[in-house]
């Protein structure tokens, strides 16, 4: 069973000496997110960058994007980089994937924290939670973020109606599929924080499904005890159609059944430290 923890199980004086010398990068993997990026990219950089030096870099991947999405997190004070512009030899994908697997190639950080770009009603306590058991536990490779997820945001919202995909999918797929996994209340989530000598021994999917297979590999080389979860509270973002979804949910399928055999192979980048 992962190590649960809540997020206030560390205070910000602790984790800034816990850190030491180590750097931390924020990836923030965005496509058309405009709206969002740039108060994602403000809040984290006036709390963590700025303020207590807990972070040194927040860098945002732009996939693809048709919007101001670059231009935004730029003015936030991020780094940014097209993910189509990075190891340009290596050739380009579309996906959420394919953006966390080119960030390798131009961040620093010993520990990477990972966060969407579409987030409303959340706080920057999330990146120190997700940051305590890697730096406190040193068995802890990869820490996934749960929380309460409403259906909407602000008055309108519908407490614990939000994450279709995980509880319709994925859930039931590591039920079946992946039972050391089931303890993880939110294993799709897009807020997570991991060891980069890790994270760069992995398989990538170009796509949605990265946390998950992320998660089937890391217990099968690693094993649970490597894998911990953090309360994060209340995470609000925007919600997506059915027909998005559809798209995201049969990635999802499709990762973890060629995961088990039962499936036929996916396209995946390969280990970043094969390509380096």
């Amino acid at each position: 069973m992962p190590a649960t923890f809540h997020w206030s199980d560390w205070s910000l004086t602790d984790l800034v000496a816990a850190k030491g010398a180590h750097r931390v990068s924020l990836v923030v993997p965005a496509r058309n997110e405009a709206a969002t990026v740039g108060d994602v990219v403000a809040k984290v950089r006036a709390a963590l960058v700025d303020t207590v030096a807990l972070v040194d870099e927040i860098v945002v991947i732009d996939s693809d994007s048709t919007d101001d999405t670059y231009a935004v997190a730029a003015d936030a004070g991020a780094i940014v980089h097209r993910s189509a512009e990075i190891r340009p030899d290596l050739g380009t994908r579309p996906g959420k994937g394919e953006a966390m697997w080119k960030s390798m190639f131009v961040t620093s950080g010993e520990l990477v924290v990972f966060m969407d770009a579409d987030l409303l009603d959340w706080d920057t306590h999330f990146v120190p939670g997700l940051l305590g058991p890697l730096l406190t536990r040193p068995e802890v490779e990869l820490v996934k973020g749960f929380y309460e997820r409403p259906m909407g945001s602000g008055d309108g919202a519908v407490p614990f109606e939000g994450g279709r995909v995980t509880e319709l999918v994925a859930r039931p797929l590591i039920h079946l599929l992946f039972p050391h996994l089931n303890e993880l209340h939110q294993p799709l989530a897009g807020e997570w924080a991991v060891r980069r000598t890790l994270f760069e021994g992995l398989r990538v999917p170009h796509g949605y499904a990265v946390e998950l297979a992320a998660l089937v590999d890391t217990e099968r080389s690693r094993g649970i005890d490597a894998i911990a979860q953090v309360d994060l509270g209340v995470r609000a973002h925007r919600h997506q159609s059915l027909r998005d979804l559809t798209g995201m949910a049969t990635e999802i399928m499709a990762v973890a059944l060629a995961r088990t055999g039962a499936g036929p192979a996916v396209d995946e980048r390969p280990p970043v430290e094969e390509v380096r």
